[in-house]
């Protein structure tokens, strides 16, 4: 019963594919009634989520759009009238050397990784705060450690999601928000196509995972029902490393 989703209400960003479509239905499986915000109309996550019985409303939205974000959230409420669960996983990635990566390059990154991501924590907290009860959880990377290469926003990007899920921890977890991080290692998605498709980069990552293989959406969704679920009610502005053991090594 500990992770039983049943009668709540996930809000999950990024749903059009890959982790965060997962993600979703990884909750759905777990009960939850799941309010889906993709860039696009794709609709292979609410069939996804419907052919095991789920609930689902799709919204689509640009989530870099600051200015738009409160009547998004107010949109996402209404349909199912609560959040109790918010999965910032909307994000992009440039990649280009630190001295040719443009301004615009930069800012894109920055507004959907971080911006839209606070933004949305805030409204979302707000809205959990007033009810006494809530879970944030935020994805962050192995970036969030680590430097990579030629990928300079993306990396301020998740550093800056592990800073804020701590930030946000301290001042809400004394009144019942929790607010932790999934920090993703090396997934085969379409962010990593680049990665995968270049040979000797891909074996050289994954030799060096003690797991001997890179994880899959699907590998997300057990992490994601533990940390919305009564089962983490005492953690918080913790970031958990799903990473085959990547950061062992």
């Amino acid at each position: 019963m500990l992770f039983d989703l049943t009668g709540k209400t996930a809000l999950v960003t990024g749903t059009s594919g890959g982790l965060g479509a997962a993600m979703a239905i990884g909750l759905a499986e777990a009960g939850a009634s799941i309010v889906a915000i993709s860039s696009s109309n794709s609709n292979s996550t609410v069939e996804a989520v419907r052919a095991i019985g789920g609930q689902i409303e799709q919204i689509s939205a640009d989530l870099s759009q600051a200015d738009t974000l409160e009547s998004v959230f107010e949109r996402a409420v209404s349909c199912f009238g609560k959040i109790d669960i918010l999965v910032n996983n909307a994000g992009i990635i440039r990649r280009a050397p630190a001295a040719e990566h443009s301004a615009k390059d930069w800012q894109d990154v920055i507004d959907l990784n971080l911006n839209s991501v606070f933004y949305l924590s805030q409204l979302a907290g707000r809205h959990m705060l007033e009810r006494g009860s809530g879970k944030i959880i935020n994805i962050a990377s192995m970036l969030s450690y680590q430097g990579g290469i030629n990928v300079p926003g993306y990396t301020a990007s998740k550093h800056a999601v592990a800073g804020l899920t701590k930030a946000l921890a301290n001042e809400w977890a004394g009144r019942g928000v929790q607010i932790n991080a999934i920090a993703p290692g090396y997934m085969t998605t379409n962010n990593t196509a680049p990665i995968v498709a270049d040979e000797a980069r891909f074996k050289s990552i994954t030799d060096r995972i003690p797991a001997a293989r890179w994880g899959t959406p699907d590998d997300l969704k057990g992490p994601v029902v533990f940390l919305a679920s009564a089962a983490s009610d005492y953690m918080n502005g913790h970031v958990l490393n799903v990473d085959g053991g990547w950061l062992a090594r």
